[in-house]
């Protein structure tokens, strides 16, 4: 192969116009292949394999018997609002005897705020970059490695561990917000989870949620070690407490005498199911639809508080009656973290059928969220006809308004999907798929399959900015000084 495309040279397209046999060419910014006569990249194993290797070696780690080695089947789906190249967009703006090719909107990078940069894809790693894409514009996530707040130097002269995921975001971080457009290899980072989550390495797609999970636990681990912990509540102050760290409140109900047991645990996003009788009783009325295919964030919301009863299989001990009665489980927050993720289960495992599936279902969701219905404040008050009075660590000091900045989708099969994620800069949506950066409107993220939206809490009117986030912030327990990011959330 002798033809490579590159933003300097149309060599490759004039190829395919000229000449036949000339229809595949080398994108070498993005290691990818792209063919002209389907207008889109294609997958080739070995294209992929050797990809993937050339990263990894590069990073002096010839050595990989800790990875799995299986077939790897990354397919580029087909389908509308899909993968689309900036080669299909291609439009001559000079004469017929040469000139420039212009991307249209996808060449007015120098415009694109602070921040935005694609990230190359490795090899089936799409769920990868999605999720880097959204840490990297989470405010207290960002604030935290822009201020330094991780020191490289001192955390490799002062521990042993030779991977560390801190470390390698905040890399990336600085690769990101250098100013340099040109498309970024997580590579290190990608070997580093591997060696560090060794169950889940492997050259296959994984699921964009685990992998969030996993690297938070990851960043945990390490910044856990080096931030002090309140010794009065155990609570962590590592950078990934901080920023989504929340408290859920669940109270059960005997249904026999009434009385509450209530526990508190923490969590770092909520996972919600589909609400199948949709939209009924949703508290924000925008978000209303009359198509039964379609579902609201609010209603599946609305589910996770609701009051669920408890089967007579299921029959818990009251504390009150000494003994097992049935009981009623109702699920609020008791706490909002700065940085609020909702997962939406999108796909369903069926132990009895031995079988997975994908739902499909549509899902509207507001770009501005209010909270004020789901916290334990509001679910207690509700339950006891709404009557004012005092309420132990009432949530009124902290604002329950969000303002959505990133999404994460999945498109396609559940054995042959793409995630791809949308971020919202400056009132602006930008699709973030692999090296890819396009300006999108509002209808096109609307239409996704929406898989983990993240929103950034916003300040109340009473209090000021302060420096854990972009959008919203907290004060933090230790007092520290963050920067803020022009150009960001």
């Amino acid at each position: 192969m002798s033809c490579s495309l590159s933003s300097e040279s149309n060599h490759a397209l004039l190829h395919t116009k000229t000449q036949i046999g000339h229809e595949i060419a080398v994108d070498i910014q993005r290691s990818e292949l792209y063919c002209f006569a389907c207008d889109d990249q294609v997958y080739d194993p070995d294209f992929d394999r050797a990809v993937m290797l050339e990263k990894i070696v590069g990073l002096g780690n010839e050595n990989l018997k800790g990875i799995r080695s299986i077939n790897n089947k990354r397919k580029r789906l087909g389908f509308d609002g899909g993968l689309s190249s900036d080669f299909k967009n291609l439009k001559r703006v000079g004469g017929s005897g040469g000139g420039e090719w212009d991307h249209g909107r996808r060449l007015s990078k120098s415009c694109f705020p602070v921040g935005l940069r694609g990230l190359n894809n490795l090899g089936n790693t799409c769920f990868m970059n999605s999720v880097l894409q959204a840490l990297l514009h989470a405010p207290p996530v960002r604030n935290y490695f822009l201020s330094g707040r991780h020191d490289r130097d001192s955390c490799r002269k002062n521990s042993s561990d030779r991977f560390c995921l801190s470390c390698d975001i905040d890399v990336i971080f600085s690769a990101v917000f250098s100013g340099d457009r040109a498309p970024y290899s997580p590579a290190q980072f990608l070997y580093s989870w591997w060696r560090l989550s060794e169950n889940l390495a492997c050259y296959e797609q994984q699921d964009a949620h685990e992998f969030f999970m996993s690297v938070l636990d990851r960043i945990h681990e390490k910044e856990g070690k080096t931030r002090n912990t309140n010794k009065d509540n155990g609570e962590c102050h590592c950078v990934v407490h901080r920023a989504f760290s929340g408290l859920l409140r669940s109270d059960v109900t005997c249904t026999t005498c009434g009385y509450t047991s209530t526990t508190y645990d923490p969590c770092v996003d909520i996972s919600l199911d589909f609400n199948t009788n949709v939209d009924h009783i949703s508290p924000n009325k925008p978000q209303k639809s009359t198509d039964l295919g379609v579902s609201t964030l609010t209603s599946c919301l609305d589910l996770f508080t609701r009051p669920e009863k408890l089967g007579s299989d299921q029959k818990l001990y009251c504390q009150n009656c000494q003994e097992r009665h049935e009981s009623v489980k109702q699920m609020s927050i008791k706490r909002l973290p700065l940085v609020l993720c909702l997962h939406v289960k999108r796909f369903e495992h069926s132990l009895v059928r031995k079988a997975s599936r994908k739902i499909d279902r549509h899902l509207q969701f507001p770009f501005s969220l209010d909270m004020t219905p789901y916290v334990s404040s509001s679910i207690v008050r509700k339950r006891f006809g709404n009557r004012i009075f005092a309420f132990e660590g009432d949530e009124a000091e902290c604002s329950t308004n969000f303002e959505v900045f990133a999404v994460i989708t999945h498109s396609g099969m559940l054995e042959s999907g793409h995630y791809m994620t949308y971020l919202r800069l400056n009132e602006q949506w930008y699709k973030c798929d692999d090296a890819w950066i396009t300006e999108v409107d509002d209808e096109v993220v609307r239409a996704s399959q929406i898989y983990l939206v993240f929103y950034a809490q916003k300040p109340n009117s009473s209090h000021k900015s302060g420096e854990d986030g972009g959008c919203h912030l907290r004060s933090s327990p230790s007092g520290d000084s963050f920067v803020s990011i022009a150009g960001c959330c």
